[in-house]
């Protein structure tokens, strides 16, 4: 075989391996949302031809029968397991009492010292803050937020604790508006 031969050979081979693939592609039509590669029910139903690209169609699951379908609007509704009356039940309620009870203590203690800090938004300026204003207004700020961050803390331990049913101890600061405190009725 000639080298001009054998060329031509491997010119045909590489364009006979691009071209068959492409040519045995059935047409693909389009029905609105729906595909289809048979053409009397494309036909019937109006459909028209794709061209230009393969198309790949992955077929997705079917819903469950009897399943609702949910939204992000709609949370999904809390499971209502059979309420477990039994001691070892008890025993965890009663270590995760401790737990959030202990918590409560230490975000209220965070607290004490995150208002003791933030003084009321007048803090004592530290250092450089006497020449660089925006840095003091800067620590300000952090110490605000410190001290909204320990008390959501606080609220939400307080709130955890009353869906447990157990009376959420008061820490320092935490007597409802009203609520006399131990040194207030000794002087009464």
């Amino acid at each position: 075989m000639t080298p001009a031969a054998s060329i031509r050979w491997i010119a045909l081979a590489t364009t006979s391996a691009f071209v068959l693939p492409a040519l045995a592609q059935e047409r693909i039509y389009r029905c609105g949302n729906e595909y289809t590669n048979n053409a009397v029910v494309a036909k019937s139903r109006g459909c028209k031809v794709m061209e230009g690209g393969n198309i790949t169609i992955v077929q997705g699951t079917a819903p469950q029968a009897g399943a609702a379908p949910r939204t992000s609007a709609s949370p999904a509704a809390p499971r209502t397991a059979p309420r477990n009356d039994s001691a070892e039940q008890r025993s965890r309620d009663s270590d995760a009492r401790q737990i959030l009870e202990s918590e409560l203590r230490k975000a209220e203690d965070r607290l004490s010292q995150s208002q003791k800090a933030y003084a009321n938004g007048q803090p004592e300026k530290e250092g450089i803050e006497s020449r660089n204003h925006q840095r003091y207004l800067d620590r300000v700020a952090e110490l605000k937020a410190a001290v909204t961050r320990a008390e959501s803390d606080v609220s939400g331990l307080r709130r955890e604790l009353g869906r447990m049913g157990a009376v959420p101890p008061a820490g320092p600061g935490a007597a409802a508006p009203g609520t006399p405190t131990a040194p207030e009725s000794a002087a009464k």
